[in-house]
């Protein structure tokens, strides 16, 4: 399905994702409020409007209310948050994704704000670490919805008791589900009569109070099922 899709900011990060989007179809509208920062030629493709995204008419006049997604990405933490609550209350965007810039902060970014994901980058990179070298265990890599869900990985070792076996074969825990598996440089999207293997890396969405019954699950480790 391709969406419409603002962004709030058009430094590097807001271009790096603005570049992803269309790549993957949709229809992008990048927002700046600084006159240098405005250049189209970076990002051709992208509808680019100079405005504020801090201010209601701006947002009215840029039509975020015809948008499926806002993204919340500029380098201020305090932006970010009004334009997200904006987005949320004002012209009631259905999925509205938060850039977080400094640690600090992190726990304002939640519904109260309209924010429905948000993205820390030192958390999302340091996952990213322990997901590139972390074998027989579970990597929480995002939270959804304030802690509600998580989006993690398990790497499965060799000694994994579902190893060669399909994935009907699992008896996935309640609150849990099994979205994606990574085999070397493929993305898999699962069906019940897929092997596993040794080294695949398992993606699951779940709930918090779910996440040692999943590990234990894949993994086999009796203790934490319960």
């Amino acid at each position: 399905m391709t969406m419409r899709i603002a962004i709030a900011g058009a430094g590097n990060v807001g271009r790096s994702i603005a570049q992803e989007l269309i790549g993957n179809g949709h229809q992008v509208m990048l927002i700046e409020r600084q006159p240098r920062q405005l250049r189209p030629e970076r990002v051709p493709e992208a509808e680019w409007v100079l405005a504020d995204a801090c201010e209601l008419s701006s947002l009215e006049e840029a039509d975020v209310a015809g948008c499926d997604v806002v993204v919340a990405a500029t380098g201020d933490d305090k932006a970010n948050l009004v334009c997200s609550l904006l987005a949320k209350t004002e012209f009631a965007v259905n999925r509205v994704v938060a850039r977080v810039n400094r640690a600090e902060n992190e726990w304002l970014f939640t519904e109260q704000w309209g924010v429905d994901v948000a993205v820390s980058k030192p958390r999302l990179m340091a996952a990213l670490v322990e997901e590139a070298v972390t074998v027989g265990d579970l990597v929480r890599i995002m939270t959804f919805r304030q802690g509600e869900a998580n989006l993690v990985e398990i790497t499965l070792p060799p000694t994994a008791p579902y190893v060669g076996k399909p994935i009907r074969a699992v008896p996935m825990p309640r609150d849990s589900a099994l979205v994606a598996i990574v085999r070397g440089k493929r993305v898999l999207v699962p069906t019940p009569d897929d092997p596993l293997e040794a080294g695949d890396e398992l993606i699951f969405v779940c709930t918090t109070e779910v996440e040692g019954a999943v590990r234990a699950v894949v993994l086999g480790d009796a203790r934490e099922i319960g």
